[in-house]
């Protein structure tokens, strides 16, 4: 025997989504300043012409390819004092140890720019350089505007390259340290063949921030008259008297520069987490490809 049954259906339910009028007002927010900005640099007195015709100037480019040799050389010298300080710091030698932290306090205390106008003046300190017996240059000739640039840039970030490294050796588990010298490895082996390959995961990223911080720094080494692109900017626009135009091709290559290390900064991390996560992130590629409904190739 079966029994009926009664009653009404349930209602069906509604989902009504919350509604964020906060979002809506900072948008509005947002747009307005944006139009604000947009009328305000239409009104300006600008003579956007002479950016357009400078932009790509022999003499432009030219301050743009050193910023680019003193970033690099910069960030390169930057590495390797870094590695060399952050191994330093882990030394059970508290001499070596201590070295490593007074060189890491030092320059990570003082203000770049001083560092490179001390760097510009040695000579003041130091009138003549010498390695007894083997070399021997006068200061004034071999501290040079390029000279100063690169030891002041690539002294600094050699400090917080140290933090960085260290940060890095640091997150890789101590086991792996003891198993290597169970099997007979030395310090210095344990720590290019097991630590550091393993703690570049952690290395890389603030490292390339690190860089693009580098690309926009080099803009200081004008104190020691050096000629990357701002600084030449800089001298056209005493020449031609169109200061802000001028500033603005200044801009558009750092802007220019920084995006283009940034997408090979992350092509870096996507290839040095291969290993550590089970699916890469997307490639700027395949988010347009998908951006536009176009799947990407497999």
């Amino acid at each position: 025997m079966t029994q009926e049954v009664t009653g009404t259906a349930p209602e069906k339910l509604v989902a009504v989504p919350v509604r964020h009028y906060g979002r809506w007002v900072g948008a509005l927010v947002v747009v307005g300043l944006f139009g604000w900005l947009v009328s305000a640099f239409g009104n300006a007195d600008i003579h956007y012409h002479v950016t357009r015709d400078y932009l790509f100037e022999h003499v432009i480019l030219v301050g743009v390819w050193h910023t680019i040799e003193i970033s690099v050389l910069s960030q390169l010298l930057g590495i390797g004092l870094g590695v060399l300080a952050a191994v330093m710091r882990q030394s059970g030698n508290p001499v070596i140890g201590s070295i490593g932290w007074f060189y890491v306090w030092l320059f990570r205390g003082t203000p770049l720019l001083l560092q490179i106008i001390l760097w510009f003046n040695l000579a003041a300190i130091f009138p003549t350089l010498s390695i007894p017996g083997v070399w021997h240059a006068d200061t004034n000739v071999f501290i040079t505007p390029f000279m100063a640039a690169l030891l002041g840039l690539g002294i600094n970030e050699g400090a917080y390259m140290a933090e960085i490294v260290r940060a890095g050796i640091g997150s890789v588990d101590n086991g792996q340290t003891e198993a290597s010298h169970a099997l007979g490895m030395t310090q210095g082996l344990t720590m290019r063949r097991i630590v550091l390959p393993q703690a570049m995961r952690v290395i890389i990223p603030p490292t390339g921030n690190e860089f693009i911080n580098m690309l926009k720094s080099s803009a200081l080494v004008n104190a020691a008259q050096y000629t990357e692109v701002f600084r030449v900017s800089q001298t056209e626009a005493g020449k031609n008297l169109e200061l802000i135009p001028m500033l603005f091709v200044a801009a558009i290559w750092y802007l220019v520069l920084t995006s283009v290390f940034s997408v090979g900064q992350y092509y870096l991390e996507r290839r040095f987490a291969r290993g550590a996560q089970r699916e890469l992130p997307a490639t700027p590629v395949r988010r347009l490809l998908a951006l536009i409904g176009k799947p990407p190739r497999t």
